[in-house]
């Protein structure tokens, strides 16, 4: 059965952060297809936001969410990246949408500044966590139970996983590919995407 992932979208979302994981999610499911004809993809990726409409990411760039946080299918992984995050964060809704993910999913993850949505829903206390480099000194000083890693491309704890700035989401999400599917997809998909995978 294919692994849905949710990749939650917002106002002001950086949009490399939610375009790379969909990339790299999209790419290893039709490079599975390409290895072995009539087997299922392995993922399902979906864009999940607040509400069904559009959704205006950084520098105008418009989205067209495929589900709301009510109407969405079971989520194995969701992603959150980051963005202009402040208002996110003040939405009691969201996050409690984002705790209650975690503890069904399989494996939450962030991109950039999406830690600090993670933080916000308590769920990385008492762990490792990093975020973009700019931001690394704020996640710590406004979350101080979150054991904040500067300098790591991305970080992994259980069932959660945070990175770096911007870029980094792409090499994330080529780990969860391998830790999903195996290292020779996620080779592959990086191979596909002309990406050179930074492995931790």
């Amino acid at each position: 059965m294919a692994v849905q992932v949710g990749i939650y979208v917002y106002d002001e979302v950086e949009v490399l952060d939610f375009a790379g994981p969909f990339e790299v999610f999209s790419t290893a499911s039709r490079v599975a297809g390409r290895l072995s004809p009539g087997t299922p993809a392995p993922f399902h990726v979906a864009l999940v936001a607040e509400a069904r409409r559009t959704v205006v990411a950084r520098a105008g760039f418009r989205v067209e969410p495929h589900f709301s946080i009510d109407d969405h299918p079971p989520i194995d992984v969701l992603v959150v990246p980051g963005g202009v995050h402040d208002r996110e964060m003040a939405k009691e809704r969201v996050v409690e949408w984002i705790a209650r993910r975690y503890a069904s999913a399989r494996l939450t993850a962030s991109v950039c500044t999406g830690a600090f949505l993670l933080a916000r829903a308590g769920i990385l206390d008492g762990l490792e966590a990093t975020t973009h480099w700019e931001d690394c000194a704020d996640l710590a000083a406004q979350f101080p139970k979150v054991r904040v890693r500067e300098g790591a491309r991305f970080v992994e704890e259980g069932r959660i996983a945070t990175s770096a700035g911007i870029s980094a989401g792409l090499d994330l999400s080529l780990r969860i590919v391998a830790k999903i599917a195996g290292d020779e997809l996620a080779r592959r998909t990086a191979r596909q995407m002309d990406y050179d995978w930074r492995q931790g």
